[in-house]
């Protein structure tokens, strides 16, 4: 088991199984003798509920992802050439791209009955643009292995740890200056990232829960289990009781034959000694 196999198997999970799983690879990985394993494991972040919905579509449209990827190629060639002609062509087609496999995202996560909210695909969309316009962001979309959604102005991302390589990067970031979000935007955010928390604590209630119920179902099957030992255990001693008193008097009738064995046999000594004498004598007459 290596990181990279754990990222591969985490990222493709459902965002409510993410956390026992993980926990599961780690305490694999400590059994293993593997500690700095077990400390990158647990070091994964569960990702969000955008973030897991392009990886879903990375994994489940990989040919459509690979053409995204490389309209991406197609642009960052455009501008390096400054070819304003074909930049604003391919800009089209982006757009119409990014729009097409954003609907196919959420198409994806209804069938995996976690229909995605408006603010969900906007992240999504959001994603697959910065990936167009960044190597790093493209190989984690191409891998399906994003803990976050990122956002694209100018050349660079923003707020993505990636994982590449069993090893957390920071990528790249723009040095062009930002727009200051509207209020609108912020409050979409605050919105967003309440929603988010709100998703990973009634997720980790599920999980808190499911745990209870095992535990509680475990704990009734091993005081059943204990119970009926216990009635086994009542009724072998009142069984190994009564042997014994069978045993005391089988061994007192035994000492009793045993003793008018002895007396027996004696007496019948006596008389073989006197049936001997008397033959003897009427030899003898």
């Amino acid at each position: 088991m290596t990181i990279d196999d754990v990222v591969d198997e985490l990222y493709g999970l459902d965002p409510g199984d993410f956390v026992a799983t993980r926990t599961e690879r780690a305490s694999q990985a400590r059994a293993d003798g593997d500690r700095e394993l077990a400390k990158a494991i647990t070091a994964l972040r569960k990702p969000t509920v955008a973030a897991w919905t392009v990886n879903l579509l990375a994994r489940h449209a990989p040919a459509d992802i690979a053409a995204l990827l490389d309209l991406g190629d197609a642009l960052r060639a455009a501008q390096r050439q400054l070819s304003g002609e074909k930049l604003r062509a391919l800009g089209t087609q982006r757009q119409q791209v990014v729009n097409a496999m954003t609907k196919r995202a959420g198409e994806l996560a209804a069938e995996h009955d976690r229909p995605a909210s408006d603010q969900v695909l906007r992240e999504v969309g959001q994603t697959l643009t910065a990936a167009l316009a960044d190597p790093e962001v493209a190989d984690l979309v191409r891998a399906g292995v994003l803990p976050t959604t990122v956002t694209y102005d100018g050349f660079g991302p923003a707020g993505l740890v990636a994982i590449t390589g069993g090893k957390a990067a920071a990528p790249k970031r723009s040095s062009a200056p930002r727009a200051q979000p509207s209020a609108e935007d912020a409050a979409a955010k605050r919105r967003a990232e309440a929603q988010q928390e709100l998703d990973d604590a009634e997720s980790a209630l599920a999980e808190a829960r499911s745990a209870r119920d095992v535990a509680e179902a475990a704990a009734a099957s091993a005081k059943t289990e204990l119970d009926e030992v216990e009635t086994r255990i009542d009724r072998l001693r009142t069984e190994l009781e009564h042997a014994e008193q069978q045993r005391h008097f089988a061994r007192t009738a035994e000492h009793r034959a045993r003793g008018e064995f002895t007396s027996a046999r004696s007496q019948f000594e006596r008389m073989q000694r006197w049936a001997e004498r008397a033959r003897a004598r009427m030899s003898q007459d």
